[in-house]
């Protein structure tokens, strides 16, 4: 019998220049002295806050583990597959580009950067850029970066609460501010910058636009199979090949049976209790992520009142990329 739990993992939370000292959506008791743009909680760094591998960070289990943990859906069974994080855009990011997996195989990353972002809670107006304008050239874009009016030829489009918006790998992006986001990923923090409105950080300029593809397909997901029930209280929000998310909201407890793969719970109203009939229970509240190892055969959540989270793990076998809206 495995000696893994259920894992209560802790907040790494991120400076970043766009950022905001107000986290209190999603954190209402923690205070900061700079601008926090993201809470990493499954990060390789990312550590352990409950029972006897507390301390640990989730590339020693992963080390450790392996199958174990991860399950046997990863492709390499020592890494932790997903990094989830919450994102507090108080300015537009960076236009940035990630590589796919056959982009990051080519300069020795095991893996590129597909990504999925939802909408937590978005005041009016808010938008993200997800590629180019309809016949916009890497050419022409690469002009208007040294004019100084790439975010003209971005495609942007209007965020509402709720909505699931898939970014793969290739495509160029960007978050507005006045929105929170989950954003569920592969495990990989490669990130071309290609414009950032004059700050003063560094540009990857020939990596990201090698990487940069003209017709990835990226865009909210569509409503027909983002709002598809898969259990009582439950929706699927999105499947593709590199993730899987599911929307809960109990307010009675509810049984879950393990699957192929590790699954994170990502809380982001209310709180409860993750049980197993051999591990300690866990309490999670809005923020915080649990993450459930693959040998933990069966679990509960039982909310307190209520609550509302997120589940992600990978998919069962090749599936295709998410239908998206036209």
């Amino acid at each position: 019998m495995s000696d893994l739990y259920p894992l209560l993992m802790s907040p790494m939370f991120d400076p970043r220049p766009w950022g905001t000292f107000d986290l209190s959506p999603i954190y209402p008791n923690q205070q900061f002295s700079e601008k926090i743009g993201e809470s990493w909680l499954t990060g390789d760094n990312s550590k352990v806050a409950n029972g006897p591998l507390r301390g640990k960070s989730l590339s020693e289990l992963s080390a450790n583990y392996g199958r174990e943990l991860v399950g046997s859906a990863a492709k390499d069974p020592n890494r932790f597959p997903l990094l989830l994080k919450f994102l507090f855009p108080n300015e537009k990011l960076s236009v940035q580009v990630h590589p796919d997996d056959e982009a990051a195989l080519r300069v020795g990353q095991p893996c590129g950067k597909t990504e999925c972002w939802y909408v937590v809670h978005a005041n009016p107006g808010a938008q993200v850029a997800l590629g180019l304008k309809p016949r916009v050239t890497k050419a022409q874009f690469e002009e208007a970066i040294h004019r100084n009016a790439a975010e003209d030829l971005l495609n942007w489009i209007d965020v509402f609460a709720g909505d699931m918006i898939y970014v793969a790998g290739g495509t160029v992006h960007t978050l507005g501010p006045g929105a929170i986001i989950v954003e569920t990923q592969q495990q990989s923090d490669t990130t071309y910058r290609l414009y950032d409105y004059g700050r003063p950080r560094e540009l990857h300029l020939r990596d990201g636009l090698t990487v940069l593809n003209e017709s990835a397909r990226s865009g909210k997901v569509a409503r027909s199979s983002a709002a598809s029930p898969t259990e009582k209280g439950s929706s699927r929000l999105i499947t593709s090949p590199c993730f899987v998310v599911d929307r809960f909201s109990l307010q009675q407890a509810h049984a879950f049976a393990a699957g192929p793969s590790v699954e994170i719970l990502v809380a982001m109203d209310g709180f409860g209790i993750v049980e197993t009939e051999v591990s300690e229970p866990v309490t999670f509240a809005k923020g915080d992520a649990v993450v459930i190892p693959a040998s933990v055969s069966k679990f509960t959540v039982r909310p307190q009142w209520k609550i509302e989270f997120l589940k992600s793990c990978l998919p069962e076998g090749k599936v295709p990329e998410p239908t998206l809206k036209p």
